[in-house]
């Protein structure tokens, strides 16, 4: 078939060998920096966290605290720990994050955002566990903005008939 013919039906364009191009599935490198370390940025609402990842013993520290004494809630900590769980990596890798905006539930599922982009980063054969856990999607719930006429979001001001 010549460039100058028409295509008119879809054997037409499986005859010029065009419908047949191969896609492949993209590969996923290791990224490390020359420290050994691989970084990633986790957001969930208004919180960002800066993620390092390095092999070690299992020290997690937030903002240079351990991430026990910054986030009291035991509900926080289990956040933090989940993709480290779900890869089955604890006590392999230690994590140093620093964490701002928001509040704590936000700075710790940030938290937990960066640590499983950064395990992919790392290791990138664990993506496919992260990923089936829904530790890769940022969350991108955020609070809606208070509107004019309106006491808060979607809450009207108190009604009196006098």
């Amino acid at each position: 078939m010549s460039d100058t013919q028409t295509l008119n039906t879809l054997e037409d364009l499986g005859a010029t060998g065009m419908a047949t191009a191969e896609v492949s599935a993209p590969v996923h490198v290791q990224k490390i920096d020359a420290e050994g370390r691989a970084y990633a940025t986790g957001k969930r609402k208004d919180a960002v966290a800066r993620v390092w990842v390095k092999p070690g013993s299992g020290r997690i520290v937030v903002n240079g605290k351990d991430f026990a004494d910054y986030f009291a809630r035991p509900v926080l900590q289990m956040v933090l720990q989940q993709p480290i769980v779900a890869a089955e990596r604890t006590n392999q890798y230690d994590v140093v994050a620093t964490v701002s905006g928001g509040g704590l539930s936000g700075q710790a599922g940030a938290v937990r955002h960066g640590i499983s982009k950064a395990l992919t980063h790392y290791e990138p054969e664990l993506r496919g566990v992260l990923k089936r856990g829904g530790f890769l999607t940022r969350d991108s719930r955020v609070v809606e903005r208070k509107k004019y006429g309106r006491a808060k979001a979607r809450r009207s001001f108190q009604f009196s008939k006098r």
